[in-house]
């Protein structure tokens, strides 16, 4: 691509141009280190990158004020609060006495007769309350697999954010979770099919 010289002697690429996305710049190493001399940026030329930085709605801008302003228990006894209520309902509404058609239902079961990715989930929280870890891994396998780990997750987190735990984080990459929805999807299939030994996990 060629490049212009500008009044001042500067070499000046059209890419570079107001109105135009500048390409890249490499300094040599000896002078990556050196104060930039020359002419002042003009006005036209911030603009147009400020422009280009991307802003925030209130709604984000408000909750990261409110995360930066709190202190650091509010998260992890949120969170905990969310779980504990998510645990005393399941206590309380005993759903391993429901069936398909017991209010809350789930709709596509009620409607179809088949199950969703979702169904059994609360009926295996239920029973790994309770100790019983083959009944929950009946009514829902994704569900009582992906516990252990997001209890470790969640104690690791709080953990090291509040008492400043060295525990290891686990981290869950793009592959991770797209392999766990792959297999919750078959798992999801296959807990349908009207044959043995797939109608065991038929809930």
């Amino acid at each position: 691509m060629s490049s212009a010289t500008s009044a001042d002697g500067l070499a000046v690429s059209p890419g570079s141009l107001p109105g135009r996305r500048p390409e890249p710049v490499s300094f040599p190493p000896e002078l990556a280190s050196q104060p930039v001399q020359g002419p002042p940026v003009p006005p036209e030329w911030v603009a147009f990158w400020a422009a280009q930085q991307p802003r925030q709605d209130r709604l984000t801008r408000f909750v990261q004020r409110v995360w930066h302003r709190s202190p650091v228990w509010v998260a992890p006894v949120a969170m905990l609060a969310c779980m504990g209520g998510a645990v005393g309902y399941t206590l309380l509404s005993h759903p391993e006495r429901a069936d398909a058609g017991a209010a809350p239902t789930c709709l596509l079961k009620l409607t179809t007769g088949f199950n969703c990715p979702g169904c059994g989930g609360t009926r295996a929280a239920w029973y790994l309350l309770h100790g019983n870890i083959p009944a929950a891994a009946r009514h829902h396998a994704i569900f009582t697999f992906a516990v252990p780990f997001l209890i470790y997750m969640y104690v690791a987190w709080a953990g090291r954010r509040m008492f400043n735990w060295k525990l290891p984080q686990l981290t869950i990459g793009p592959r991770v979770m797209v392999g766990f929805m792959i297999v919750w999807g078959v798992w999801s299939v296959l807990r349908n099919l009207p044959w043995a030994p797939f109608t065991a996990f038929y809930v």
